[in-house]
């Protein structure tokens, strides 16, 4: 299937993919504890009946059960050199299902094939120790022994990690030219596990390349609704939605999910009319539910997708829009080490404790996004940069723009870049003219034009213009759109040319009135030269923004320029200017100072007098802030490079008891509580959480102890027999050591036998039990059966993605926790009793 070949399915009709694989090989003999992978092969003909069974019922698409098929989940069973056999096998039994549907109907519909993949488990760097690359091999290693068995199409499922699906989608589009659909399991909150919400994640994957972005599993149908509509409004392509048949429960010792096929299908008429393209049904979900699906599509036409793209730049977890008639945007241009010896110091030893504190300080004053540069003598400038970006991210929570001179550096660093940045940026020079377009395009990239050529700057205006649209036409010729491009206004000093600003008005005046492209300037070369330059810079600024200028490359700690921007807001009528400008100018009475750099948007410096430029040292502000205010604050941001040496400075004014009670516990409540408002997300509470952990195992052999107050309690935790996911168990077993429980973590898969026998020679106060599967959450009533038979004193707790309350209720738990922070809560409360 070719992708014009997707698009003409997807827009003639509501496409119907097949129903759940796992709960209904359940049903028909298929144990748990085993390799769903393997045991198809042995069983052939159940896999390949049930998938007969979804295209008699109407099915278009069907899902090969290549879904965890890749080597780190195969590794589970000790089954990595089958790797090829395996994917290949369970390829030719969807085929063979295709092949039986028709000799025994006579149809000759198309029906298609998908290879399926998924998360691996295993957790990516930063938040985990999983390199991106080798995520991007693990998938391409999968996708070579699929692809070739003649498959139509790839999807990419029950993603919770929007960088994960990045690493998917990167390595399908590296193996094979075949149609992409990428489907994510979102929470009740509205966002992943790593705290993506659905319009981040259509605009990053769309713009990638994916041709359907959707949502599976995670609920039923009528959880779906809100999450669809927020894909639909931000969506160019189709969006695909594949729930559960309702939330699963535990019925006469079996799972149970409740929403039978007719109150599915009916539930699913609302999602298609909020503008579902592509519908399906993940667990629960029977040949039966399809076929009643597709009864319910019959005489429904597709919602077409939006055609206007978006202009919108995002981190992992939000999406900072661009309107051409929004209000005034200041892109943060500290982060560069041009004379700022202190920066330049640190960058060379590896460190990068300024640029966090920078990156922290210019979203707090208001800056929109960052500008990351660290082109220097003495670094390797790649290495340098990856590590500075990700310092950003974790500090400003703000999307960056990748500011460098050397393709290979903006390369490096949008491959791995979590989510949609911008390229600073694309001239007529001829290595970024061929090379920079083709890759702002592969990696979903904005990009600033700038219109420079070989010969260097343009003579005149109308030069200036044909540059752009020479740039313009070659990005259009590889499939970008205006809303991809930001067009530098490209500033020169007033004092060498007398018609500099006017030229610069007329390039941003044509850009958004002519062409619809937003701009961008760098400000402080348009005074280059003259006296008392922050009233040109400003007075400039005012009638840029009149022009209909964007964005500018500045430091938000100029209070002149940042309160003339939100003046010129107020006075266009832009919404909201009011409230902002007088927050603004009441916090921060504008004050006129010398400076020291100026600075373009495509990152060219000049030097000379500026307002408001900081000290080169700024950086060492943070000494005046109490040391135990340090180390909270270590604990809060995550800060695992530092905490150790500020814990070792601290010792000398308190005790290790004062240090745990009186600074880290709150500090971790602290994340507990920002956690709990979805202001913090899973990769901020893992990072403070073992930041935390280190600060007390270097603290612990410090501590005096006896043996009774050796450990709050006692608590053996594990993933259950047949799931090898341990994410969540993982937080919880790490924020639990934290707050000074003995925990014994027996892993994933692990037998009910072993935790019984754990938990009697541990004398365990608490036993704590997690599953991921619908498949295997069977496996805690087993667990609290066999407690209560041998007469165990220990609670049972449990948790995970497919479990609920009432579920814990059911099999007669002693309590449910849906994360880690309220885990410890529940822990604590039953060790009280």
């Amino acid at each position: 299937m070719t992708k014009q070949e997707f698009i003409a399915l997807t827009s003639s009709k509501i496409t119907i993919l097949d129903g759940a694989t796992g709960s209904n090989l359940q049903k028909r003999g298929m144990p748990t504890g085993v390799s769903p992978e393997a045991w198809m092969l042995e069983n052939p003909q159940i896999i390949v009946g049930l998938q007969r069974e979804f295209l008699e019922a109407g099915s278009d698409i069907l899902f090969a059960p290549t879904f965890t098929a890749n080597r780190i989940k195969l590794g589970e069973y000790g089954l990595v050199d089958r790797i090829e056999e395996i994917n290949r096998g369970l390829a030719m039994l969807s085929k063979k299902a295709v092949e039986e549907y028709r000799n025994n109907t006579g149809s000759t519909r198309d029906v298609y094939i998908a290879a399926d993949i998924t998360m691996t488990g295993e957790q990516l760097y930063p938040v985990g120790t999983l390199p991106f690359e080798e995520l991007v091999e693990v998938y391409k290693e999968q996708l070579r022994y699929i692809i070739p068995m003649g498959v139509d199409l790839v999807v990419v499922e029950t993603m919770m990690s929007l960088q994960e699906c990045r690493a998917a989608l990167l390595a399908i589009k590296e193996v094979c030219d075949l149609p992409v659909i990428i489907s994510l399991t979102f929470n009740e909150n509205q966002r992943t596990l790593y705290g993506t919400d659905p319009k981040t994640a259509v605009i990053v994957l769309q713009s990638m390349g994916a041709d359907a972005v959707g949502i599976n599993c995670s609920t039923g149908p009528d959880k779906m609704l809100d999450i669809v509509r927020e894909m639909k409004e931000y969506s160019y392509v189709p969006i695909m939605a594949k729930p559960n048949a309702g939330i699963p429960r535990l019925v006469e010792g079996m799972t149970h999910f409740p929403t039978d096929a007719v109150e599915f299908a009916e539930q699913m008429e609302q999602l298609i009319d909020a503008g579902a393209n592509i519908v399906g049904g993940c667990c629960g979900t029977t040949p039966e539910h399809m076929k009643l699906l597709v009864d319910k599509t019959l005489g429904k036409s597709p919602i077409p997708p939006r055609s206007e793209h978006i202009r919108a730049l995002t981190t992992e977890q939000q999406t900072v829009e661009i309107p051409l008639n929004g209000p005034f945007m200041i892109v943060g241009e500290r982060i560069n080490p041009t004379g700022k010896k202190a920066l330049q110091a640190q960058l060379r030893e590896g460190k990068s404790d300024m640029v966090a504190q920078m990156a922290a300080e210019q979203a707090e004053l208001g800056a929109a996004l960052l500008d990351v540069n660290v082109g220097m003598n003495g670094i390797d400038e790649q290495e340098v940069m990856l590590q500075v970006m990700q310092e950003a991210l974790d500090a400003a929570k703000l999307p960056l723009s990748i500011d460098s001179s050397h393709v290979s550096v903006i390369e490096a660093a949008l491959r791995v870049y979590p989510g949609r940045a911008l390229i600073n940026s694309i001239s007529l020079e001829k290595e970024k003219f061929e090379k920079l377009i083709p890759i702002a395009k592969k990696y979903g990239a904005m990009f600033i034009l700038l219109p420079l050529s070989e010969q260097g700057l343009p003579k005149d205006i109308q030069e200036k213009k044909q540059i752009i649209q020479t740039i313009l036409a070659r990005a259009y010729e590889l499939g970008l759109t205006r809303e991809d491009i930001i067009v530098d206004g490209l500033v020169t000093t007033v004092g060498a040319n007398k018609n500099a600003a006017l030229e610069t008005l007329e390039t941003i005046r044509y850009c958004k009135e002519e062409l619809g492209i937003a701009t961008i300037v760098g400000l402080s070369n348009i005074s280059f030269g003259l006296p008392e330059r922050q009233f040109i810079n400003s007075t400039f600024l005012a009638f840029a923004i009149q022009a209909g200028l964007t964005m500018a490359i500045a430091n938000p700690s100029q209070d002149l320029l940042v309160n003339t921007s939100l003046a010129a807001d107020l006075l266009r009528a832009v919404e909201d200017a009011p409230q902002r400008y007088i927050d603004r100018a009441t916090a921060r009475p504008t004050t006129i100072t010398a400076g020291t750099e100026a600075m373009t948007a495509s990152g060219r410096t000049v030097t000379g007098n500026t307002t408001g430029a900081p000290s080169q040292d700024c950086g060492k502000a943070v000494g005046v802030m109490d040391s135990r205010q340090v180390i909270f604050q270590a604990v809060v941001k995550g800060n695992r490079k530092n905490i150790v040496d500020l814990v070792k400075q601290e010792l000398t004014n308190s005790t290790p008891e004062e240090l745990i009670d009186q600074t880290l516990i709150p500090a971790i409540n602290e994340v507990g509580d920002l956690y709990d408002k979805s202001i913090y997300f899973l990769p901020q509470l893992i990072a403070s959480a073992e930041t935390m952990k280190l600060a007390i195992d270097y603290l612990e052999p410090m501590l005096k102890k006896n043996e009774k107050e050796a450990s709050k309690g006692t608590i053996v935790i594990a993933t259950v027999a047949g799931d090898i996911h341990d994410i969540g168990k993982n937080l919880v077993a790490l924020m639990l050591k934290n707050y000074g429980f003995k925990v014994i973590d027996l892993g994933k898969d692990v037998a009910t036998q072993k935790i019984i026998q754990t938990a009697i020679e541990e004398h365990a106060d608490i036993i704590a039990l997690s599953a991921l599967m619908t498949t295997t959450m069977v496996e805690m009533k087993h667990v609290v059966q066999k407690a209560r038979e041998q007469g165990l004193t220990a609670k049972v707790i449990i948790g995970g993605a497919v479990i609920t309350d009432d579920y814990a209720q059911e099999i007669g738990a002693d309590g449910y926790s849906e994360d880690a922070q309220s885990a410890v809560a529940l822990v604590t409360r039953l060790m009280n009793r």
